[in-house]
């Protein structure tokens, strides 16, 4: 959530960034809001200084034998109207902060302007393409007899697909190997988190309520997760962290479940874009000042995994009109597919600077010290593991079998095979 007070002082500035997402300006419809609810609470405020006055009055005239019913008969006209205001601070409270809720938070200024991913920016190239084209992943599980969607189709519906034998071996492999790297060589702190949460954490990261068609509910009411993220950013919600302590580096592999309400026809083929994938997430929460570099050094880590992999990739930076709701600021890293002969994302690595915590109300303070400042938070997938198994099927797919090789580095996961072949 944006600052009231940024946009207070910075109507024209905040305007202004918001039209660079696309949006008209805000900052009126907002500010008139805020101006008549700060009038409501000044007349409450006098009422109620009125009405302790009259009332201590009354004591007096009782004292002196006088008649109190007509001051009594003010008091409790005061009582009524502040009754009726105090609604009224109320239904606007609610007004602005749903206002604010949808807006998305203010990117940084080095972010491109742009209206498509057609306008991300690249900023590096790894890894040299050895395989320029060849068949899909599709094409090579259905061979190996080890993907199967049809099946899938009958229990769950469409975007589900079953893996089995190696392909299934080998997602259970990557997502053990990027663990096993981002804790033992990044300093991230393992997380097994609850994978159905509350409205409340979905609002903190952002999901809600803008992004609800989005998400999948249960039957009592919790969300099942989209990302690690929601729970793992939530671990600080509503809390004070000293600034000693910081940052916080949490990683986790889940399971996350979307709707892909808006993607449509898009990616249907494969396991590309799945209703159930599964990714390793990074969280960090830092310092205010940290955030920048930590996310340099977020998607370090995330681009790490790859190149342990030996997959090409670039790594770009979105621009305004590609850029997430809750970010100010994100890198993508898109590994090289040969069976579509191009880049795809795989991670996608957000500063969201203090945007989350605000709604989540997490914050920090030098310890000793009263004053409190909210935390900045960062997220990244390092990386989506169904994605990383579509690179390795088509960068290793030998044709001479129609096999996969196992890169060297998963082979300990695999019990050391060496290559995914038909049974």
């Amino acid at each position: 959530m944006n600052d009231l007070r940024y946009i207070r002082d910075n109507a024209s500035d905040f305007d202004t960034v918001m039209a660079r997402r696309g949006l008209p300006a805000q900052s009126s419809a907002i500010l008139a809001l805020d101006e008549e609810r700060r009038s409501v609470q000044t007349s409450l405020q006098d009422m109620q200084a009125a009405r302790n006055e009259k009332s201590k009055s009354i004591g007096a005239i009782k004292r002196e034998g006088g008649d109190t019913q007509a001051i009594m008969d003010e008091v409790a006209a005061l009582k009524s109207q502040m009754g009726e205001l105090e609604e009224r601070e109320r239904t606007l409270g609610e007004s602005l902060n749903q206002h604010l809720a949808g807006l998305p938070n203010i990117m940084s200024a080095d972010v491109p302007d742009g209206e498509t991913e057609d306008d991300n920016v690249e900023l590096r190239i790894w890894g040299e393409v050895k395989v320029a084209s060849g068949p899909d992943h599709v094409e090579i599980g259905e061979a190996l007899g080890m993907m199967d969607a049809e099946t899938a189709a009958k229990m769950s519906g469409a975007r589900f697909t079953i893996l089995s034998g190696g392909l299934a071996r080998m997602e259970r492999a990557l997502a053990q190997f990027m663990l096993d790297i981002h804790t033992g060589e990044h300093g991230y702190m393992e997380v097994s988190p609850p994978l159905m949460i509350k409205d409340e954490a979905m609002f903190g990261t952002g999901q809600l309520p803008k992004f609800a068609e989005d998400q999948f509910r249960t039957t009592r009411g919790d969300w099942l997760i989209p990302t690690a993220e929601v729970p793992l950013t939530n671990m600080v919600a509503d809390s004070i962290v000293e600034e000693e302590s910081l940052p916080c580096r949490y990683a986790a592999h889940t399971p996350c479940f979307r709707q892909e309400a808006g993607s449509a026809g898009k990616d249907t083929r494969g396991i590309l874009r799945q209703h159930q994938f599964y990714k390793v997430e990074m969280v960090s929460i830092v310092a205010p000042e940290e955030s920048a570099a930590e996310h340099e050094r977020m998607i370090g880590c995330a681009e790490k995994v790859l190149q342990k992999l030996d997959l090409p990739y670039r790594t770009m930076m979105l621009c305004s009109g590609d850029t997430g709701f809750g970010a100010m600021k994100t890198y993508d890293i898109e590994v090289w597919l040969p069976g579509q002969e191009k880049y795809r994302e795989v991670s996608s690595v957000s500063n969201c600077g203090d945007f989350q915590a605000r709604r989540m109300n997490a914050r920090c303070r030098v310890k000793g010290e009263k004053n409190t400042r909210f935390l900045h938070t960062l997220n990244g997938s390092g990386v989506a593991v169904g994605r990383a198994l579509i690179a390795v099927m088509e960068n290793y797919y030998d044709p001479a079998d129609g096999g996969i090789v196992v890169p060297e580095v998963l082979r300990p996961y695999m019990g050391g095979m060496e290559k995914v072949v038909k049974a």
